[in-house]
Formats: C-alpha cells, sequence, structure tokens
C-alpha cells in the first residue's frame, strides 16, 4: 500500500531543527532544564515518574521544548526510561533527572514507537552503552534504512527487540512490555507496572490532544481495538498517555470515542455518496467535545485517514 507521510515529514522538519539547536554550545542557549524543555516531573506511584511535556502544542513553536512525554521506572537494581523524547539534548536531561531521585543505573529505555519524537534522544543512550528496546519494523524505520525517517540516517535504531509480550526485572520489580497495535505501523508497545498498576500507555492515548493519526502509519480499527483491550485489561490503571497529562481509564475511553466519532462521521460521508476533498470540507470544524484539545492542527490528518479506512471497509458494531 502507498504511503503518504507529508505531516510526519514536517513533524521530522520541526524535530531536525531541534537536535541543530541541542548540538550548539551551552553557552549560546543556555542549560536545558525541565522548565526550558516545558516538562513536568511528576511521581505516578512508587518509584515511578512521569516526564509530562505540558506546554507544547503543534506544530510547536518552540523545537527547545518537549513534545511527547516520557518517565522511568525504579526497581531494586537499576532504571528503565520510558521513551528517549526527541533529541540527544532532552534525553541527556531526562538522564540527569533521574539522578535526582535514585544513584541506581538506568539499565534499558524503551522506546514505544518509531517516530521522531520518542526516539530522537537515542544517541545519548547509544553512547552510554544503554541496550535501546524496540519493536518489530522500529530497528529498520529509526536507522533510516527504510520508511519515512529514511532522511534521518543518523539516528540510533532500538538493538533489543522485543515482538511478543515480555517481562523486563528491574531488580525485583517486572516491568510488562506488551505489543499494541493502530498508530505507528507495526511498532507500538505499552509498558505496565503489575505492582503499582501503572501503564505507559504511550501514543496510544493522547489525552486532550488530537491523536496524529497518519495515512500509512495508522490503522483506525487496530487502534480501536487495541484502546478495547487496554481498557479491559488494566481497568484500574493510572494512565501515562504518550501526550498530554496523567489520565486513567477515562482517558483510554475518551480515546475510544474520538475514533467512534470519527467512523460515524465516515458512515455519514459513505451515506451522502461524497469525495475525499468533500468529506473533509464538510467536517473541517472540529467536533464540539474536542475544541479544547491542543495538536488541532492534526485534526484534517485523521479526517483524511478516516475517510481512507472506514468508508471502504465493512461496517462493525461500534465498540461500547
Amino acid at each position: 500500500m502507498k504511503r503518504r507521510f507529508g505531516f510526519l515529514a514536517a513533524l521530522l522538519a520541526v524535530m531536525m531543527v531541534a537536535v541543530g539547536i541541542a548540538s550548539q554550545p551551552v553557552r549560546s542557549q543556555g542549560a536545558t532544564t525541565l522548565q526550558t524543555a516545558g516538562l513536568k516531573l511528576e511521581q505516578v506511584g512508587a518509584g515511578i515518574y512521569a516526564l509530562i511535556a505540558e506546554k507544547v502544542d503543534f506544530p510547536p513553536t518552540n523545537p527547545k521544548l518537549a513534545i511527547a512525554n516520557g518517565g522511568f521506572i525504579i526497581g531494586s537494581d537499576s532504571v528503565l526510561m520510558v521513551d528517549a523524547f526527541q533529541s540527544p539534548d532532552l534525553a541527556e536531561l531526562a538522564l540527569a533527572t533521574v539522578k535526582t531521585v535514585t544513584d541506581k543505573p538506568v539499565r534499558y529505555v524503551l522506546n514505544t514507537h518509531y517516530h521522531f519524537d520518542h526516539t530522537g534522544g537515542n544517541p545519548a543512550f547509544k553512547k552510554l552503552g544503554i541496550p535501546i528496546v524496540g519493536r518489530g519494523l522500529a530497528r529498520d524505520y529509526v536507522a533510516g534504512r527504510r520508511g519515512p525517517n529514511a532522511q534521518s540516517g543518523t539516528n540510533v535504531p532500538p538493538d533489543l527487540l522485543i515482538n511478543s509480550r515480555t517481562d523486563l526485572w528491574l531488580g525485583d520489580r517486572a516491568v510488562r512490555i506488551e505489543p499494541v497495535e493502530g498508530h505507528a505501523a507495526g511498532t507500538d508497545l505499552v509498558a505496565y507496572v503489575p505492582d503499582a498498576k501503572i501503564l505507559f500507555a504511550a501514543d496510544m492515548v493522547f489525552n486532550m490532544r488530537v491523536p496524529f493519526a497518519g495515512e500509512g502509519d495508522a490503522d483506525l480499527r487496530q487502534w480501536q481495538g487495541s484502546l478495547y483491550r487496554l481498557a479491559v485489561t488494566f481497568p484500574e490503571a493510572k494512565v501515562v498517555p504518550g501526550h498530554g497529562e496523567v489520565t486513567d481509564l477515562a482517558g483510554i475511553q475518551t480515546q475510544q470515542a474520538f475514533f467512534d466519532d470519527l467512523e460515524r462521521l465516515a458512515r455519514r460521508w459513505k451515506a451522502q455518496n461524497l469525495k475525499k476533498e468533500e468529506a473533509i470540507a464538510q467536517s473541517s470544524k472540529i467536533i464540539e467535545t474536542y475544541r479544547t484539545y491542543k495538536f488541532q492542527a492534526l485534526y484534517t490528518t485523521a479526517l483524511s485517514t478516516a475517510y481512507d479506512q472506514f468508508t471502504r471497509s465493512a461496517t462493525i458494531p461500534l465498540i461500547p
């Protein structure tokens, strides 16, 4: 199937600017801090912290601001970092933040999927010899050998691949890594800490943000199914989304509702026999429920993907 990644390419261009800025001498840019990166450190459980990108919108006007969330999980003898942010500079800030909380070493960094705002900081971990965990085609995509990241050949890919449910042990604490589907072309992973009921849902959940649902990248049917599975499997979990504030089951259900609303729009377009351009023009004003969301620049992309996938697939009952 032909892939079109125009919007993602624009995101990558912004990220490359961020990398360029991060590589400049510190004297010209000033030290990167949680404040300058727009990150909030939030303890979400015993020994579990989220780094929340609370200031950024999309497209970002300040390339020094973190776009995506991350976090870290502390075990009895080591630490797992969840996501690497978009630049080595931000990754180094995350590593420095870990040191303010614990003296235990970072044993792994998890790439929850291949998108650049979650993997651009990989070189900082590689330099320290920290294994980078990813899934499936993430290694090829991040390395730039094929796929939409082809122009980013200097990036560092995952070197430890997980393609099925796996427990990573941090001493006496297990972190369950599970593949999920729908957002990023077969590279999505979530991380769950059973003893604390904390779920790092990554970009399966955009909380109060319009999700990136790029054509050729996202599979909305699979995404709907994954959200249903997360809701059923982890109903009591505190949820760290890939973008937005920490949430819970309600955040997963709200993300489900967003895609269900897109599917309802697509059913209407199909009933009216609208062409794609007509459908997008008719529905270009964002649905009332989501008008306070950030990342509204991504809404047209979501409409386009909904048209391509929902109007051409068989109608199935919406999951309540």
